[in-house]
């Protein structure tokens, strides 16, 4: 059976002290995939020290168009699209292929997500982006989403937004075939979530998703995703009109509750 060609692209921006590691384990453990960088614009030598060990091009800043410039600049029939902070589990690629030539109906999918650190609000984040992404397809950038390059260009690849591109696409992927999460991990770096305090992070994070299926602005939802959530008590998150703390309850009990109950996913 002849398996599907895959293109790896990777978007970066300021990612030197990362992308060199990163390349040499995608050209070790993915030897005769097509890799391709896009830069969107990086000031720390990034596109440099990528040079010597994949394709780099150049692209307009913004995730979104970045990978889509790294689609058309490919030629595989299939398209990785892979974080440079996140770690490949080296069995992905022949369960990624066996996948999609054992299920015609498949049009993509995403790696089973890990951190690169352990905790409680860690592992219940793997977990739940694990299971968000078995029952509502949800498949974001953490989890290397691949799709075949046919499908991709028919809906005209990422939508162009600020934020929410992926939640996007995996969403009209799933309108067009299944979606399927492989066993083999995404390795994500925790950094972001454990600077600003990781239970934190999720509530903040859902705020954001709760915005932009109310259909608010992704450019607004982009801004304050880059502010970072409030530094407030953990048991009275307060995000504008929207709070997570229940009026009225005790302190003690909202600290450690509160944030846990009204956290519904990742």
């Amino acid at each position: 059976m002849t398996h599907p060609s895959v293109s790896i692209v990777v978007p970066v921006l300021n990612e030197a002290a990362t992308i060199t590691g990163a390349l040499a384990r995608l050209r070790r453990d993915f030897p005769d995939c097509e890799l391709v960088v896009v830069d969107g614009g990086s000031t720390d030598g990034t596109a440099e020290l990528a040079a010597p060990l994949a394709t780099v091009v150049r692209g307009e800043r913004g995730r979104a168009r970045q990978m889509n410039e790294g689609a058309r600049r490919t030629t595989g029939e299939v398209l990785w699209f892979v974080h440079a902070d996140t770690v490949l589990e080296p069995a992905a690629l022949a369960q990624l292929r066996t996948c999609l030539t054992g299920d015609p109906d498949a049009v993509g999918g995403g790696l089973a997500l890990r951190f690169d650190r352990r905790g409680p609000g860690l592992d219940y984040l793997a977990w739940a982006s694990n299971q968000r992404a078995r029952r509502l397809h949800h498949i974001f950038g953490d989890q290397t989403m691949f799709v075949r390059r046919k499908v991709f260009d028919e809906l005209g690849g990422f939508p162009d937004l600020a934020l929410m591109e992926d939640l996007e696409l995996s969403r009209r992927l799933h309108r067009r075939g299944r979606l399927h999460l492989l066993p083999a991990t995404s390795t994500a770096s925790a950094r972001r979530l454990t600077a600003h305090g990781v239970w934190r992070m999720i509530a903040f994070m859902q705020y954001l998703k709760l915005l932009y299926f109310a259909g608010v602005d992704p450019e607004r939802i982009a801004r304050r995703y880059a502010a970072g959530p409030p530094r407030l008590p953990l048991g009275r998150l307060s995000f504008g009109r929207l709070s997570l703390a229940g009026r009225g309850r005790p302190a003690r009990r909202s600290r450690k509750g509160a944030a846990a109950r009204r956290v519904t996913g990742p």
